[in-house]
């Protein structure tokens, strides 16, 4: 399963557990437009660091929190090794 695919379908899961109906997920997507709170979000890295072993957020040190869909997949993507 790809990275991209790893999100959405966690996003999908989250989403149903906290009753927020999602837009179709894009690339350009504003994560404010996601219907996700800050709780939802954080759930959603705890599981991807879960899912993915790593939180891209606590790895760099200059790492901003992505403001669209596309931007925190490849936050994702482009964790160093």
């Amino acid at each position: 399963m790809s990275v991209k695919s790893t999100i959405f379908s966690a996003m999908k899961q989250i989403a149903e557990e906290q009753k927020v109906t999602l837009p179709p997920l894009e690339d350009d997507l504003s994560l404010n437009e996601t219907g996700f709170d800050s709780l939802a979000f954080a759930i959603l890295v705890a599981r991807l660091e879960d899912e993915l072993g790593v939180d891209p957020f606590t790895v760099a040190e200059d790492a901003a929190f992505p403001s669209t869909l596309g931007e925190f997949v490849r936050a994702y993507e482009n964790v160093p090794a």
